[in-house]
């Protein structure tokens, strides 16, 4: 074993990955259409009696749509995928995950969750990273926001401190 605590690697020596997460549906677009949000607010509809809701019978109706978006989220050629490594977070595409765009740490202070309407049915949000109120990065339809803002400022306060402490 090279590392002194099991799974710890410092951000000098290696980048390891903290979490990974996808998008959720909410996120998903088909061309310029937001389609994961339209049908997000129309699965929140909740006029009718007891399950028989008008959003809950869109939601059975556009079962094709919802397996495209979904297949769309997960395929192994055309998926984003959220990183969070020691060092950074990075938005990933594709096969073999390629950077798209990251923001490391010490590049943002605060991280907001904004949900959009559409989002909530999802429990989804979208994550914008910010230097004092200076929008600097944005991570749209974020599954679990809440959970995964918590594993980024964990792991940037971490970073910072450890920064700080070496006076780097």
């Amino acid at each position: 074993m090279k590392q002194a605590i099991a799974g710890v690697t410092p951000p000098s020596i290696k980048e390891a990955t903290i979490m990974t997460v996808w998008p959720s549906v909410a996120a998903m677009k088909l061309g310029p259409f937001p389609v994961g949000l339209w049908l997000g607010k129309l699965y929140s509809l909740q006029v009718g009696f007891y399950v028989f809701t008008v959003g809950n019978l869109i939601c059975l109706m556009s079962i094709p749509i919802a397996l495209v978006l979904y297949a769309k989220r997960i395929g192994p050629i055309v998926a984003t995928r959220y990183r969070v490594t020691n060092k950074r977070v990075m938005v990933e595409r594709g096969l073999g995950a390629k950077e798209d765009k990251s923001i490391a740490f010490n590049h943002f202070d605060a991280i907001d969750i904004e949900v959009k309407p559409g989002q909530d049915w999802y429990d989804a949000g979208d994550l914008v990273f910010r230097f004092g109120n200076v929008e600097r990065f944005k991570l749209e339809g974020v599954s679990r926001p809440a959970a995964f803002r918590q594993v980024c400022m964990k792991a940037r306060d971490g970073f910072v401190g450890v920064q700080e402490a070496l006076g780097e």
